[in-house]
C-alpha cells in the first residue's frame, strides 16, 4: 500500500487518483475549488466517465479516497505526490507550466523527508528539470522528480488506467525506479511492459504518440475527401489499408475531424517546441492545416447543396468531441454550430451528456432539447457531429416524416450506404457516394 497526494482533480487526476484507490493505496486527491471538493466529498463525480462512479464511490467508502483543499497536510501525509495539473495552450500554442511550477514551488516549502513527485500531465520535454529546479530552490530534503504521462482516451480512462497497454516512466533514480515499479505492478499482472527511459525521452513519448495518431487521422480525412472526388468508396479503401499489419485498423475512420482535451493541444504543443528547438515539424504542421479545415467539411456540403444557408433551419445530433464523453473542447460541433449561426442559420441540438457545457457556451444562440428526435421537427436538414451509440439505429421513419425535407448530412459516416439506399432519404456522409433517396 501506498500513500498518494493527487495535486489537481480534473479529468486526469481524478481517474488516476480512484484507480489507485481501487489498488489498495490511499489518496488523497487535492484541489482549489473549495465547491467541487465539497461535492466530490459529498460523492458526486464532477466529470462524466463510464464506470468512474462506481469506483469512486467504493474507494471513499472504503475510506481509501479523500479530499482537500490543505496541499501542505495532502503532501505530510503522503510519498508519492503525483501532479495532474492543467497545461492550456498559450496563444502561440505553447504549453502554459505555470500551474506545475507554482505547485512544484510549493512543493518545496512543505515537504519534510523524501518524496517522489510525478508529473501526470501532458508536458513539453525539458518540463521535469524546470519542476526540480522549482523544487529545489526551497527543498531541505531529498527527493525526485518523475514523468509518468497519462496514456488515457476519453469514454475508456478507467479501462485504460486499470489495463494499461503500457506505463512510461522517466527517471534517472534508482530509488524512484523501485517506488514506482511497486506502485504499477498491479496494473501490469498480464505481462504489458512497464518502460522505464529517461525522462526527456518520456516526456516527448506522450507528444509523439498523440501526433501519430492525429496523423493518421488526418490522413485518413484526405483519402476520404479525395474519394468523393474521383468516386471511391473511403469504406473499402479503409478496410483495404487496415488489413496491412503494417498499419493497422484503428484510427482509420474518416469524419470531420478530431477535437478534444488531448489531440489539438499536444499536437500544437509540439509544433511549438520545435520551433524552440529550431526545428519545423512539416507534417505535423500540415495536420493542424488539415485538421481545421476538415472541421467544417459539413458546412461546405450544405453550402454546395443549398447555396445560401441563410434562414435555414437544422437538427443536430452530438455536441460531444466523441462519444461517451461531455468533453466539448475543440468539438468540431461547436465549429459547425458557430459557422451556421454567422451564415444566418438555426441550430437545434441534441447530445446525451454534453449539452450543459455548449450552453455555457452558446446560452440562447440555438436551441437544446432532451430527445434526439424533436431536434428533427419543421428542420431543413439533420446534421451529425459525434457518433453516439444510440444514433447508430435511429427510427429512419422518424427521420423522414419530422423533417421538412429528408436529408442528412451525417459527419461520422454511421449508417450504411446498401442500407440507405431505398429510405428515402437523402444522404451524405464523408469520402463515400451520397444517396439521393
Amino acid at each position: 500500500m501506498k500513500k498518494i497526494a493527487v495535486i489537481g482533480s480534473g479529468y486526469v487526476g481524478l481517474v488516476t487518483g480512484t484507480c489507485f484507490a481501487e489498488t489498495g493505496n490511499e489518496v488523497i486527491c487535492v484541489d482549489i475549488d473549495e465547491s467541487k471538493v465539497k461535492r466530490m466529498q459529498d460523492g458526486e463525480v464532477p466529470i462524466y466517465e463510464p464506470h468512474l462512479d462506481v469506483i469512486f464511490e467504493r474507494n471513499i467508502r472504503q475510506n481509501r479516497l479523500t479530499f482537500t483543499t490543505d496541499m501542505e497536510a495532502a503532501v505530510a501525509a503522503s510519498d508519492i505526490i503525483f501532479l495532474a495539473l492543467p497545461t492550456p495552450p498559450g496563444e502561440d500554442g505553447s504549453a502554459d507550466l505555470s500551474y506545475i511550477l507554482n505547485v512544484a514551488d510549493q512543493l518545496g516549502k512543505c515537504m519534510t523527508d523524501y518524496k517522489v513527485i510525478v508529473d501526470k500531465s501532458t508536458v513539453p520535454v525539458g518540463t521535469a528539470e524546470k519542476v526540480n529546479a522549482a523544487i529545489a530552490k526551497h527543498a531541505t530534503v531529498d527527493f525526485d522528480v518523475v514523468s509518468n504521462p497519462e496514456f488515457l482516451r476519453e469514454g475508456f480512462a478507467v479501462d485504460d488506467f486499470l489495463k494499461p497497454d503500457r506505463v512510461v516512466i522517466g527517471t534517472s533514480s534508482d530509488r524512484a525506479k523501485g517506488i514506482m515499479n511497486d506502485l504499477y505492478k498491479p496494473f501490469v499482472r498480464q505481462g504489458n511492459p512497464i518502460i522505464f527511459m529517461d525522462k526527456k525521452s518520456a516526456e516527448l513519448t506522450k507528444y509523439a504518440a498523440n501526433s501519430f495518431l492525429a496523423t493518421k487521422i488526418t490522413f485518413m480525412n484526405e483519402i476520404a475527401n479525395f474519394c468523393e472526388l474521383v468516386g471511391a468508396d473511403v469504406d473499402a479503401v479503409r478496410i483495404g489499408i487496415g488489413s496491412d499489419t503494417r498499419i493497422g485498423n484503428r484510427f482509420l475512420f474518416p469524419g470531420i475531424g478530431y477535437g478534444g482535451s488531448c489531440f489539438p493541444k499536444d499536437v500544437q504543443a509540439l509544433v511549438n517546441s520545435g520551433k524552440e528547438a529550431d526545428y519545423k515539424f512539416e507534417i505535423i504542421d500540415a495536420v493542424l492545416r488539415v485538421n481545421n479545415v476538415q472541421k467544417l467539411r459539413l458546412i461546405e456540403k450544405l453550402e454546395n447543396h443549398y447555396g445560401s444557408l441563410k434562414g435555414l433551419n437544422f437538427g443536430l445530433w452530438g455536441l460531444a468531441f466523441k462519444p461517451d464523453t461531455d468533453d466539448i473542447r475543440e468539438a468540431p460541433a461547436l465549429y459547425i454550430i458557430q459557422a451556421l449561426l454567422d451564415a444566418g442559420a438555426t441550430v437545434t441540438a441534441y447530445d446525451p451528456e454534453a449539452m450543459d457545457n455548449v450552453r455555457n457556451h452558446f446560452g440562447d444562440q440555438i436551441t437544446f432539447v432532451e430527445n434526439q428526435y424533436d431536434v428533427l421537427d419543421n428542420k431543413d436538414a439533420l446534421l451529425i457531429a459525434t457518433e453516439w451509440g444510440a444514433f447508430r439505429n435511429p427510427d429512419f421513419d422518424a427521420i423522414k416524416t419530422r423533417l421538412k425535407e429528408a436529408k442528412v448530412f451525417d459527419g461520422r459516416n454511421l449508417f450504411d450506404l446498401d442500407e440507405m439506399k431505398g429510405m428515402g432519404i437523402y444522404y451524405e456522409s464523408i469520402g463515400r457516394a451520397t444517396i439521393i433517396g
